[in-house]
């Protein structure tokens, strides 16, 4: 058993490393230390039998017992946690070479290949996974997965066959000190190049395996359940208990789950897969009582075991599913050869599986959630003298499985819902004894009123997560690293039946995740934190006391905008809105939905409602704890084309100073210039309209004489910002961009010097250019 946590340990260790060991060089070093390891063995024999002769034969037979065991156990725990690490490393070099060349970046490809999965309805159109043929993946040098968005929102059947036009790239997402790692998630996916399709479709004769035909089954499924329930919500509920289809839950359903602690409920997970295999159990053991001969405890065994199976490959087979199925397995191996396996023996086994077989699955948060609840469940239990009754077993159970929930929802997401123990309380009886089963039996036959039931159901569950979603919730910032271990090792105490002085040390351990609050810059210093948000603007600037969000991006807030906030501190953050362009103040709405706004402008109408906010106007000027800001345009009576309201504003501490433009053209520019002078030199710039050659003017850039110049863009976008024309005179003044397409989000201290720090870290799964940074 120790053996094998090594190695598990070992290949955990590998996956999360910035950058993989080169194994080939660690396993030469195993081989190599493996005599060595039996020379220090032999040593130890020799010195053993010294002790025998000079304390006797009784000493001889103790330190015979325990002697080895102690000292010769460190070698060959090392030797195979090496080994985990040897392993992964070479399954990530093998998954580094199917990535896609940047070569074939943004090049239109005509491949052939078969749609896998089911597909999903977005908000940018349809997206769905596409595996291409063996001869275009030899010919091109495609991975094996890819996934595609079709804007045309066409249907894509699964196991369909089909020639297309594509345009691919490699993975990427946001890199912000907060929010969803989607380069992470594609890796973890096996996913290895995004893309979109163009008009040119064919659809070709596809050979339907048995992965096609149950895709195809659980496609009818979701389309038998969706006719009979109704369009929605709930019939996305049913769908993703019974087949795994949680593609048709919305973003607001999954941010309600989040809110309540209830996201593992809705996805089929251990617990559903146990019923199951509980079902199957009691039902063959009643149907095989009549004939003993046929050894029914046996077959009934093995009955569940093919019936938990079957549902969970129905529902995808995600690492929930394969959690429990590798569980089930070895509790049924164990009680087929009439074995007593402990908990934490099941539990490591089917860890070991799941591992080997994608050890990638510790970068999802999936991963950390179930395995690291049901490893809580079963470290209460273990070593008690006498079983608790039923209520404080489920209480403690609750407690036990609230706590090991904190460390990864703080760590992966900044945020803990306080109604988490009520909401699970009642909502997983609610879903596990009723939803569940009546979600299958609709699955499995043909009626519609079974269908109706499930949706009438799933109407009350929804209707229960939107009470609890409005509840309070717990937001962490962005947490230091050496919290989390000591975070995790004060939970293991705290659910562990030890001592109670054990468990206060849990507890002084746990506190400082608990209590830990970002830091502030010092007084008359500011920090500014250019957000990642793709094709957009976002700019936070922070005091000591005081916040600023300049412009919110475009899309939902909370993909992105919010969970960066948080994670900085920014609760209540006052809000500046340049101009009403989708890229500029697109989130501005959600912004105001979720946090407590004290002041806002806007540069113009239409941003949000008029007696919400008061318009930019030149001239306005304040001080925030030694800070100064300025507001330079827009005039009263500025007209002319919405770039041209844009509210340009200055933000300069006792040394340093900061020029935000939003998307002001070049006349605007010339203005200022006219108005103000050198009088707008600044260290730091935000270029203009996202690089755009409308902005950045020559005399511009001459006068405000900048040190650092930001561009927030995003990658491959359609307008080709930014423009080779600004790139070059910015070159020209030897001013290297700074590109949020290129390094992420930047955070930048304006105090005695300037400091600046790109968010993108390295990191393997990172796209190939994106991966070194600056």
């Amino acid at each position: 058993m120790n053996m094998l946590t090594a190695f598990c340990l070992g290949l955990v260790l590998c996956v999360w490393l910035p950058a993989p060991p080169d194994w080939h060089l660690l396993l030469a070093a195993v081989i190599v230390a493996w005599p060595l390891w039996w020379r220090r063995r032999t040593l130890l024999l020799a010195v053993l039998l010294l002790g025998v002769v000079y304390a006797g034969w009784r000493i001889e037979l103790r330190l015979a017992e325990r002697l080895p065991v102690a000292l010769e156990g460190v070698p060959l725990l090392l030797a195979v946690l090496l080994l985990g690490v040897v392993y992964a490393g070479w399954r990530i070099e093998l998954r580094l070479a199917e990535r896609l060349p940047v070569a074939l970046e943004g090049v239109p490809l005509q491949i052939h290949g078969t749609v896998r999965g089911l597909a999903a309805t977005g908000e940018f159109g349809v997206r769905f996974r596409l595996q291409p043929d063996e001869a275009d993946r030899r010919e091109h040098g495609l991975p094996p997965l890819l996934e595609l968005n079709d804007y045309a929102r066409q249907d894509w059947p699964p196991g369909s066959r089909w020639q297309l036009l594509v345009r691919l790239r490699q993975p990427r997402g946001a890199a912000n000190v907060a929010g969803f790692d989607a380069a992470r998630w594609y890796w973890s996916e096996a996913v290895q190049a995004t893309g979109s399709v163009g008009k040119h479709r064919r659809a070709l004769a596809a050979d339907c395996g048995w992965q096609c035909r149950l895709d195809t089954l659980r496609q009818a499924v979701v389309t038998r359940l969706a006719s009979s329930i109704g369009p929605g919500r709930d019939a996305a509920l049913v769908a993703a208990l019974a087949v795994g289809a949680q593609q048709g839950i919305a973003r607001p359903e999954w941010q309600a789950l989040a809110a309540t602690g209830l996201t593992h409920a809705v996805s089929v997970s251990g617990l559903h897969i146990t019923l199951v295999a509980g079902l199957v159990l009691w039902l063959v053991r009643r149907l095989l009582r009549p004939w003993p001969r046929c050894q029914p405890q046996r077959l009934a065994l093995l009955a569940s075991l093919l019936g938990a199976v079957a549902y969970a490959l129905l529902a995808g087979f995600s690492v929930p599913t394969q959690r429990t199925v590798w569980m089930l397995a070895a509790t049924v191996a164990a009680l087929w050869q009439w074995r007593s396996l402990s908990g934490w023996q099941v539990w490591l086994a089917a860890l070991a599986v799941v591992l080997l077989i994608d050890p990638f699955a510790v970068l999802a948060a999936g991963f950390w959630l179930s395995f690291g609840l049901v490893g809580a469940l079963i470290a209460g239990e273990s070593g008690l003298r006498r079983r608790p009754g039923y209520w404080p077993a489920l209480l403690g159970a609750q407690w036990r499985a609230t706590l090991a929930s904190l460390p990864p929802l703080a760590a992966m997401f900044g945020q803990w819902p306080l109604l988490s123990p009520l909401a699970n309380a009642l909502g997983i009886p609610l879903v596990s004894l009723l939803l569940t089963p009546l979600a299958l039996l609709a699955a499995a036959l043909p009626w519609a009123w079974l269908a109706r039931l499930a949706g009438w159901a799933a109407a009350g569950f929804w209707w229960w997560v939107d009470w609890l979603a409005a509840g309070p919730q717990w937001w962490f910032p962005a947490l230091p690293w050496p919290l989390l271990p000591a975070a995790l090792l004060g939970t293991l105490c705290l659910v562990l039946p030890l001592s109670r002085s054990l468990r206060l040390a849990g507890l002084l351990l746990l506190l400082p995740l608990l209590l830990y609050r970002a830091p502030r810059p010092l007084a008359g210093e500011l920090r500014v934190e250019m957000i990642d948000v793709g094709q957009g603007l976002a700019v936070l600037l922070q005091t000591s006391r005081h916040d600023l969000l300049f412009d919110t991006g475009a899309g939902d807030a909370g993909r992105v905008l919010l969970p960066v906030l948080r994670a900085l501190g920014a609760s209540a953050p006052a809000l500046m809105l340049s101009h009403h362009d989708a890229d500029h103040d697109g989130a501005a709405a959600g912004v105001l939905a979720a946090l407590p706004v004290p002041q806002l402008w806007r540069g113009q109408p239409g941003s949000v409602p008029e007696h919400q906010a008061q318009p930019c106007r030149a001239g306005q000027s304040w001080v925030w704890d030694g800070v100064r800001f300025d507001v330079l345009w827009p005039r009263a009576e500025t007209s002319g084309e919405d770039n041209a309201h844009s509210c340009v504003l200055r933000v300069a501490t006792w040394r340093q100073a900061i020029l935000l433009t939003g998307d002001a053209p070049q006349a605007v520019e010339l203005e200022l210039l006219r108005r103000y002078g050198a009088a707008l030199r600044s260290q730091v710039l935000v270029v203009g309209h996202h690089g755009s050659r409308t902005s950045s003017a020559e005399a511009w850039l001459d006068t405000v004489q900048p040190q650092y110049a930001l561009i927030s863009v995003g990658y491959h976008n359609r307008y080709r910002h930014p423009h080779p024309l600004v790139l070059q005179r910015l070159a020209a003044r030897a001013l290297p961009p700074w590109r949020t397409d290129q390094l992420g989000a930047l955070q930048l201290r304006l105090g005695a010097q300037i400091d600046i720090t790109p968010r993108r870290q390295r990191r393997y799964w990172q796209p190939a250019d994106q991966a070194a940074g600056r």
